[in-house]
């Protein structure tokens, strides 16, 4: 075998490893919690010494910015395949499709949901101990999403129902928080919204996504509606 074939069997077997060692962190992290983990937990679940975790990965935080990589990478799938599939006839319909996928992604991989949930509402990306490049890989994800909702409000602009007053990145962002803040408190708080106020998470959130949209759409469009 050259040195290249070489080269190429070493590369894949970091590969693997690595690969192994997110997989391990993700039953860890999933079952015990991000905060109640050790490397020690992570290391034990993966079957190689702590040393060669830190081989690969410089900290916890790193790990967990791995798995939520991951998270960003299969939600951005769905929206894509979704988006393709319903083919919006505008772009409230459009922005209305974006909202059952992230809602989708919730339900059937809730662990990946909240661990970009505790991302959202933490400071985990000016943890000293990640490496750049996971911070900006996980930034570039998280832009690619954001570009999505840009670029549906330059859409609903241009065809007359979305204001055109709005500044396009700043209601993209809005957007955004309110979707996954209105998703986690629907899925966190269940119990108390249907016991106190008799209302079902799902009427919450079809609730929260009408009043987005008042408040996005042009006039003709609410008169429309």
């Amino acid at each position: 075998m050259d040195l290249l074939g070489i080269n190429e069997r070493k590369e894949k077997e970091k590969e693997i490893r690595r690969k192994d060692i997110i997989d391990a962190a993700e039953r860890i992290f999933f079952t015990k919690g991000y905060d109640n983990a050790t490397m020690n937990d992570v290391a034990k679940e993966a079957e190689f010494s702590k040393r060669t975790v830190y081989v690969y990965f410089s900290s916890k935080e790193q790990i967990y910015f791995e798995i939520m990589i991951r998270g960003y990478k299969l939600l951005i799938g769905m929206l894509k395949d979704d988006l393709q599939k319903e083919k919006a006839c505008n772009a409230i319909e459009e922005i209305r499709q974006i909202a059952l996928t992230l809602y989708r992604f919730s339900k059937d991989y809730p662990e990946y949901f909240k661990a970009i949930m505790e991302y959202e509402n933490g400071e985990l990306d000016f943890q000293k101990r990640v490496p750049d490049q996971s911070r900006e890989e996980c930034y570039a994800l998280g832009e690619e999403i954001l570009g999505h909702l840009i670029n549906v409000l330059e859409k609903g602009m241009k065809d007359d129902s979305i204001r055109s007053d709005l500044d396009v990145v700043k209601t993209a962002l809005v957007l955004w928080a309110c979707m996954i803040g209105v998703f986690n408190i629907a899925k966190r708080k269940a119990n108390y919204i249907k016991n106190y106020h008799m209302t079902t998470p799902e009427e919450l959130e079809s609730a929260a996504f009408q009043l987005i949209i008042r408040s996005i759409q042009t006039e003709n469009r609410g008169n429309e509606r």
